[in-house]
């Protein structure tokens, strides 16, 4: 069972899963959107159970006959307007399918979580084995209450193995998730460079990752993927060099951003809208912490591939789709 297969993460992995030889279901609140998805890859008539995470009956029905499970569904809203709903959806999610999954005796189960959930500004540096971060409300928040369910259960054995992703990006995003939307704004519009950076993890590695996770089984255990470590002028470098013509760079310094975020977040609680400049994902990129994937690369022999490919391929598909102004 993968559930949020529609989703970036969810469905590279189906596709990475499917072509391994598995047979994969998937658990969809839109059966139509699965197809659309799915069909120009040719895993549209993957078998599917109509439901939501959230909902314990569907939750049931999809896990009935699963010998191994990948929960990479989750509400990712970064306003502070829809942080309690974000929270419930994400942990109740966890509860009923990692939680159903151990119940029914699975062995082996992968969470999707987030860096996110392990963020602590201040640090030199995070792995696996870091403290669970100080996000108090949101996206963030959801992450940990989720990983805390979750670790109560590897800490009695259950075969429950969690990634860590950072800003996820590469081709064929079914929805353009955060970190690919976060892309189209940078190369169109504006390149804001202040403190700190950005890590990004192609979602080609992750999924891989994946994969290996549920052929290998074994005891609990969680990885750091938060990929590669850029500053935000070493990143803007990168995209000029390829795109061949210079970003509209503004330097910003980090206070700024984040008084900036508290009202991007005031105004949205009167007006909703949809953008980027949020509190909670201004504080990410002005305090973001570089991570230790060194566990992940040792254990699974994963070698994260060169960030021009991963970057190279997400701009020529962005562009591909019409999402670029370029």
């Amino acid at each position: 069972l993968v559930t949020g297969g529609t989703g970036f993460v969810g469905f590279h992995t189906v596709k990475v899963l499917h072509e391994a030889g598995h047979q994969v279901r998937l658990l969809v609140r839109s059966p139509d959107k699965m197809r659309r998805v799915l069909a120009p890859f040719g895993l549209d008539t993957l078998e599917h159970v109509h439901g939501d995470i959230a909902d314990e009956k569907s939750v049931a029905r999809a896990l009935a006959g699963c010998d191994a499970v990948v929960h990479a569904a989750a509400n990712v809203n970064i306003h502070a307007t829809d942080a309690l709903e974000t929270i419930r959806t994400n942990r109740r999610g966890t509860e009923l399918v990692i939680g159903g999954a151990v119940q029914r005796g699975i062995e082996r189960i992968v969470q999707v979580s987030s860096s996110t959930a392990l963020f602590n500004p201040g640090l030199d540096v995070v792995d696996e084995n870091s403290p669970l971060g100080t996000q108090g409300v949101g996206y963030g928040r959801s992450k940990i209450e989720s990983d805390l369910y979750v670790r109560g259960l590897q800490q009695h054995g259950a075969p429950v193995y969690t990634t860590y992703p950072g800003s996820i990006m590469g081709p064929d995003d079914p929805g353009l998730s955060e970190a690919m939307a976060g892309l189209r704004v940078t190369l169109d519009d504006l390149c804001i460079i202040t403190s700190a950076g950005i890590q990004i993890i192609d979602v080609r590695d992750l999924a891989l990752a994946h994969l290996k996770l549920v052929e290998r089984g074994g005891p609990p255990a969680r990885y750091m993927m938060g990929g590669q470590f850029f500053r935000w002028p070493e990143f803007a470098d990168i995209l000029e060099s390829l795109v061949g013509a210079p970003l509209r760079r503004v330097r910003a310094p980090k206070r700024a951003l984040q008084l900036l975020g508290r009202v991007g977040d005031l105004v949205h609680r009167f007006k909703p809208f949809d953008t980027p400049v949020t509190y909670e994902a201004i504080w990410y990129a002005t305090e973001w912490t570089p991570s230790d994937d060194s566990l992940v690369q040792k254990e699974l022999g994963i070698r994260y591939r060169d960030i021009r490919e991963t970057l190279g391929d997400s701009i020529v598909w962005l562009a591909a789709k019409g999402h670029l102004k370029l």
